[in-house]
């Protein structure tokens, strides 16, 4: 029976990869879910192992001398401060690790690697990509664009794995629907503290991103989703040295989600949420690359001077930083926490920067899951379902009520 090396494992993709391993003793009898801390209780499969991925190849050789397994899933994942710390340190981070296996001789047992990267591998975050985004779509390596950490680590890993005789995967999951315990990186926690605060305040729900992307589409990853995509990868004969977009499956956008989330913390949508954007203090307007990905490609698709290759921005209505750390917002959220048991560090911990992001691009972002398709992967999960899913375990963990 396989048995598995689970790295990240308390972040929020990583954390659901051990549980989607952990529901099958019988086939997965081993897991070693490694993590610089242990934030919750594991089934009995699940083996909590220390490491300091930050470290150097021989620290981490020291924490796993005991640990063994044919399937790595490498869900790791440091934010820093810039794109060029970024490609330095998650490099770093991959490579010490796959070096400290080979110190180990634990080497000899892996089967296959399966490394979690995401959308901007298009460049989602510099501007609008060629809908919809395709594996095969060409990397932005020219020097015009900043440094792109997930190409860095797949150079590592592609190189480690034919040097090794290895294989390999690589996911790319998009605006990711999950929780992990103690961690507030994650789009549902501002959601909901969002609109607590505003039914606190006794306003209607007012969508604070871009005008534009609200009517645009959109396209999610659930972490269970992910998981079980992983796993299911992981063992599958077609996927080995393959890279693959992992989405929900549906197509959604936030004129279709927005009312449901003001529903489910019982509010309604402002009617004219839009009327004012401009004219408000509160909003605000930010330029991204001064030329968006899609315009890499430009003279292929027809679209040299087509008004899609002018430089992108992100317009939030409401900017959720500046409202965060209003003093009436402040004053609603501890009124909310102290009536209901909340976690009150949870206002200031939330990460209303990425949110206001998401929601402010003027954009469509749409991954395509024809390749999974094409090789068997059936998965599939409905949004909304998802969203309101997360908010349950938030409100289990006294974050929301």
């Amino acid at each position: 029976m396989p048995s598995a090396i689970v790295t990240g494992a308390t972040g929020v993709l990583g954390r659901q990869i051990v549980f989607e391993l952990s529901k099958n003793a019988q086939q997965w009898p081993t897991v070693h879910a490694l993590s610089r801390s242990k934030k919750e209780s594991y089934p009995e499969n699940v083996i909590h192992n220390h490491i300091d991925l930050t470290s150097s190849a021989d620290d981490m050789a020291k924490d796993l001398h005991n640990v063994r397994g044919e399937y790595i899933f490498f869900a790791a994942y440091l934010q820093k401060d810039s794109e060029q710390e970024n490609w330095d340190v998650n490099g770093a981070m991959l490579d010490n690790f796959l070096t400290a296996l080979t110190k180990t001789g634990a080497i000899k047992d892996v089967k296959r690697i399966i490394l979690v990267c995401g959308a901007k591998q298009y460049g989602v975050h510099l501007g609008a990509p060629k809908n919809p985004m395709l594996e095969s779509d060409p990397w932005l390596t020219d020097s015009k664009w900043p440094p792109n950490f997930y190409y860095n680590q797949q150079n590592i890993l592609h190189k480690f794995c034919k040097e090794h005789g290895k294989e390999w995967v690589v996911t790319y999951p998009n605006d990711v629907i999950g929780y992990a315990e103690g961690n507030f990186m994650n789009l549902s926690t501002a959601i909901g503290i969002y609109a607590l605060v505003t039914k606190e305040l006794g306003q209607d729900l007012a969508f604070p991103g871009s005008p534009d992307f609200y009517t645009k589409f959109d396209y999610f990853t659930s972490s269970k989703l992910h998981a079980n995509f992983c796993v299911w990868a992981a063992t599958e004969p077609r996927t080995a040295n393959e890279a693959f977009n992992v989405v929900n499956g549906d197509a959604e956008s936030w004129q279709n989600l927005w009312p449901r989330v003001a529903s489910h913390f019982g509010l309604r949508v402002k009617p004219d949420q839009f009327a004012n954007v401009e004219k408000g203090s509160e909003s605000s307007e930010m330029k991204l690359a001064e030329q968006p990905p899609i315009a890499e490609q430009a003279q292929n698709l027809g679209l040299v001077g087509h008004p899609v290759t002018s430089q992108s921005k992100v317009v939030q209505s409401i900017d959720l930083i500046k409202w965060s750390q209003r003093d009436d917002v402040k004053k609603a959220w501890t009124s909310v926490a102290d009536k209901m048991g909340l976690q009150k560090e949870a206002l200031e911990k939330a990460t209303w920067g990425f949110l206001g992001f998401v929601l402010g691009r003027n954009y469509d972002v749409v991954l395509s899951m024809s390749k999974a398709r094409k090789m068997g992967y059936t998965g599939y999960a409905d949004t909304w379902e998802s969203l309101e899913q997360v908010f349950g375990e938030l409100s289990a963990a006294k974050i929301l009520p």
